[in-house]
């Protein structure tokens, strides 16, 4: 028991070595867990579908790799318009109505949907829950109000919504913030491209040039 108690006379290391020693034996168990725990992963591969009209909603959710943190209770659902079960034109407009500042035109940069020509043409609803303190609590509540949206949007009794304009504000509001210039001038996030450069203003080609002198002559 003496010989346990006796000091070290300056033999034990100092503190940033055994910090050192801490960080390799971290490392060292991170290498064992990549060489032997990550391969039986390979069993729980699936291939990437994209969604489509029986799947409409894109669930997107944040993790902390198992940390405890408010924003993992968080659910984000991106839907697709064109997917939502709507009777007509006229729904189509009423559920644009009732979105709000939630529909935009084109896919969020996040969701994850691609920009096919059939899933843009109405654009895109994107509701976002935190407010309850499990996720499923969250998710349900998106669940249910793109089922109340859908069932409002579908109903024959009023007309009012087909003389209402879209509210495009907070998508100018958007664009004035990244400041690319789709504000300017009125563009209406249609930047110009070569196709908009009018044919007028290009120079002749010089095969066109040389028969035009010859006829001349």
């Amino acid at each position: 028991m003496e010989q346990h108690l006796e000091p070290d006379l300056g033999l034990d290391a100092p503190v940033a070595e055994h910090l050192m020693y801490r960080q390799q034996r971290q490392t060292l168990n991170y290498m064992r867990l990549m060489e032997h725990e990550v391969p039986k992963l390979v069993a729980f591969r699936k291939p990437f579908i994209p969604p489509t009209s029986s799947t409409p909603l894109v669930i997107r959710s944040v993790n902390f790799a198992g940390e405890q943190h408010p924003l993992t209770a968080k659910r984000t659902v991106v839907v697709p318009i064109a997917h939502l079960p709507l009777r007509n034109e006229v729904a189509i407009q009423r559920a644009k109505l009732l979105a709000g500042v939630r529909w935009t035109p084109d896919p969020p940069r996040d969701s994850g949907i691609p920009a096919d020509e059939g899933v843009v043409k109405h654009g895109f609803i994107k509701i976002s829950c935190e407010d309850f303190p499990r996720a499923n609590m969250n998710l349900k509540w998106i669940s249910d109000t793109v089922d109340k949206l859908v069932c409002e949007a579908n109903t024959e009794d009023e007309t009012l919504y087909e003389r209402l304009p879209l509210d495009t504000r907070h998508l100018d509001a958007k664009m004035r913030k990244a400041k690319k210039g789709d504000h300017v001038r009125g563009r209406g996030g249609l930047r110009p491209s070569l196709k908009d450069f009018p044919a007028d203003w290009l120079p002749k080609r010089q095969q066109d040039v040389i028969p035009s002198i010859l006829t001349s002559q």
